[in-house]
């Protein structure tokens, strides 16, 4: 499934599904989901995923400056705090937003 259409919307991300249905995704979340190895870890020699510490980020890590898609299959934020390695399936993104969307389903 890709997205018809892609807002910012206050502290969200907007996504309208070819499909119809949309997907809202908070800032916030959406960059604690961040899927690059700086953020979620990456496996060594084991398998084993070592995380590096998560220190508290500043304000500007929850703004987005812009957004690229990528492949036609990703999107990558680029945040204001200059962080811009992670690159998010739009099945992630779809996932987040039904998550988010308070126990199912993603809008109308």
């Amino acid at each position: 499934m890709r997205p018809k259409e892609i807002q910012l919307i206050g502290e969200e991300l907007a996504v309208k599904w070819e499909t119809g249905e949309e997907s809202y995704v908070p800032l916030r979340e959406l960059r604690r989901a961040c899927p690059c190895a700086v953020c979620s870890g990456e496996p060594d020699l084991l398998g084993m995923k070592r995380r590096p510490p998560r220190g508290a980020l500043p304000p500007e890590a929850f703004r987005i400056e812009r957004i690229e898609t990528v492949g036609g299959y990703v999107l990558r934020p680029i945040w204001k705090d200059g962080h811009d390695l992670g690159i998010y399936t739009f099945e992630l993104i779809r996932a987040l937003g039904e998550r988010f969307a308070g126990g199912g389903g993603s809008g109308p």
